[in-house]
């Protein structure tokens, strides 16, 4: 294989399947498309602007290399910046929209990083109030038009026959070794870290995991709305611009229904959260149909619940389900366009029962799993054969890279997809990577020998007062099984017994109030209800049947908000920051002990 540079991608576009839209956005409420050509002229002349700026590779040095950072939403100016960036030799360091003042000072700083691109209005006041403090931070481009703020398009103007020539010496001298990209991680404890990810790093990930899914060669519309800062966007990205699928990016999360419908995508990407938060509506829905047509949505979803992979279901099962698809999950997938091929989920364990019920809905959803520090793909069910997908599992590892189980089930990988390193972190780099093997600090086991189960994280395992080891995501992901439960955290280190905060799915618990006569006010109210805390413990005992007495929850308290990005509890990727919960809610979880 050959290891390209990544912004080869538009090159390698233009030789073998030029296209009229290579990357999409809504402007103004109409669609706008620009072709491979004219992302390739653009491109060009955004970096050799940048040369005029005095941007510079200097030694190719980690860090004798200038840093742009960039914090906006999805589109097409995202791409311009991450190859102009590249075909200079700079680094690029993606930002969350969603980080706070103190930690994107913090990157900032660590960084060094020398000019600033933003989305909008908001983003650029978040990053000017601390410029101040950001001693390398030069100037700040905006994507939007601001008043009084330069607007991003400047610099390509002032391109010169002199940087166009400068330009092309620089690409020819980039190597795939050199890094690419910064990439922060978020942060749930400590200090964040930043991620030294080379082209050959991405690249090398991208031809792997182009192997797992062939079809990703044809000329498919996809959409996409996972941050792009994020590595499993970013990858995935690549993999589209080599393969030539057109992207066409959301307006904002809350519109990913209406663009959907607009744009009719072969496929995205998510994280399980999405998953559930549609699931939640489709059940909300279901909830209040009447007569026939809710007995038939049930009846369709308990058919789904107990699918299995492609070449495991009876002709009985396959005649049942395919009176179910005509009749209900068609129209979900009208929802998604009525096109839908693929859908990749990574970033957090997916409930194996949503995967069973959107596969079986002919809503084909493939989960994969791999770290920041992979670049980061590691294994994922793939589509090519019956064989090569599990339900319940990340799937088969990537051809291309090495995995080993150490004796504690941690997940370890070798290849040249494993990061260069933490930047100025050498001794969290040595710790992290031991003889060529990057300890991802996820537990693990081979399921037939062939399919990557996940089964806790290292850290989070935690030990009762009676020395029992409890995984807790394990548990968490059965519970949130349950259409009562939206989000659970599972608790109990050092204690007698085992607990958990739970907050309830109130668009469901409403409808269950109202088809048993009870009033519905407030969420604050609900929870305090009497049969509705029966209810929990008839929920909770249910599913505690399916785990071993120490690892069953004795206990509860339920809460009245969401935990959410804004609120602090939830990382970018939707991850749960579970010190944050605990801190969050000491006084709830003494109460369950006192």
């Amino acid at each position: 294989m050959e290891v390209k540079r990544l912004f080869d991608c538009i090159d390698h576009q233009l030789q073998h399947f030029p296209k009229p839209d290579m990357l999409n956005a809504k402007v103004n409420g109409e669609w706008i498309s620009y072709s491979t050509q004219q992302v390739k002229q653009i491109v060009d002349e955004f970096s050799a602007g940048l040369i005029e700026l005095g941007l510079s590779a200097n030694d190719f040095s980690d860090e004798g290399t200038d840093k742009i950072g960039i914090i906006s939403n999805n589109r097409p100016e995202w791409i311009f910046t991450d190859l102009a960036v590249q075909q200079t030799g700079a680094v690029l360091v993606p930002v969350y929209p969603t980080t706070g003042a103190n930690e994107l000072q913090f990157i900032l700083n660590d960084a060094l990083v020398k000019y600033m691109f933003v989305s909008n209005k908001e983003m650029f006041d978040k990053v000017n109030s601390i410029k101040a403090a950001v001693p390398s931070l030069k100037k700040i481009f905006c994507f939007d038009g601001i008043e009084d703020v330069d607007h991003w398009s400047v610099i390509p103007a002032l391109a010169t026959t002199s940087s166009r020539e400068k330009l092309n010496e620089i690409k020819n001298s980039i190597s795939p070794e050199n890094l690419a990209t910064i990439i922060y991680t978020s942060g749930t404890t400590g200090t964040p870290k930043g991620v030294m990810l080379t082209h050959k790093n991405i690249y090398t990930n991208v031809a792997f995991s182009k192997k797992s899914f062939p079809f990703l060669d044809a000329p498919f519309k996809v959409l996409s709305f996972l941050p792009l800062n994020h590595i499993f966007e970013k990858c995935v990205s690549y993999i589209y611009l080599f393969s030539g699928n057109g992207i066409y990016y959301a307006e904002s999360l809350e519109t990913i229904g209406a663009n959907m419908k607009e744009v009719k995508p072969d496929g995205f990407t998510t994280v399980p959260r999405l998953h559930e938060k549609v699931f939640e509506r489709i059940m909300t829905t279901g909830s209040q149909l009447t007569g026939i047509k809710k007995q038939l949505f049930f009846w369709s979803v308990t058919l789904a619940e107990k699918y299995k992979t492609p070449g495991a279901n009876s002709p009985l099962y396959k005649m049942k389900l395919s009176i179910a698809n005509k009749l209900v999950f068609s129209k979900w997938r009208e929802a998604l366009g009525g096109n839908i091929k693929f859908i990749i989920t990574g970033g957090a364990a997916c409930q194996v029962k949503l995967l069973r019920i959107f596969n079986a809905a002919k809503i084909p959803v493939y989960e994969g799993y791999g770290p920041t520090e992979n670049s980061p793909v590691i294994s994922v069910n793939r589509w090519s054969s019956p064989n090569d997908n599990m339900i319940g599992t990340v799937g088969p590892v990537i051809e291309g890279i090495e995995v080993k189980l150490e004796n504690d089930g941690e997940i370890c990988v070798k290849g040249p997809t494993v990061m260069k390193g933490y930047y100025k972190r050498p001794d969290l780099t040595a710790e992290t990577i031991i003889d060529g093997w990057l300890h991802t600090g996820d537990i693990g086991e081979f399921i037939n020998n062939k399919f990557l189960k996940i089964t806790d994280r290292k850290k989070e395992i935690f030990k009762t007062s009676g020395g029992k080891y409890v995984a807790p995501q394990a548990l968490e992901n059965i519970f949130k099984g349950s259409p009562f439960i939206e989000q659970i955290m599972v608790v109990g280190e050092g204690k007698k017994f085992v607990s958990a905060l739970i907050v309830p799915s109130f668009s469901y618990l409403k409808t269950w109030m109202q088809l048993h006569n009870l009033s519905f006010t407030t969420n604050e109210e609900a929870i305090k209800n009497t049969e509705v805390l029966k209810k929990y413990t008839v929920v909770v005992d249910e599913i505690n049947q399916q785990f071993n007495h120490v690892e069953q929850i004795k206990k509860f308290e339920l809460l009245p908000e969401e935990w959410s990005l804004n609120t602090g509890e939830m990382t970018p990727k939707m991850s749960l920051k579970r010190k944050v919960v605990l801190e969050k809610f000491r006084g709830v979880i003494e109460k369950i002990y006192a």
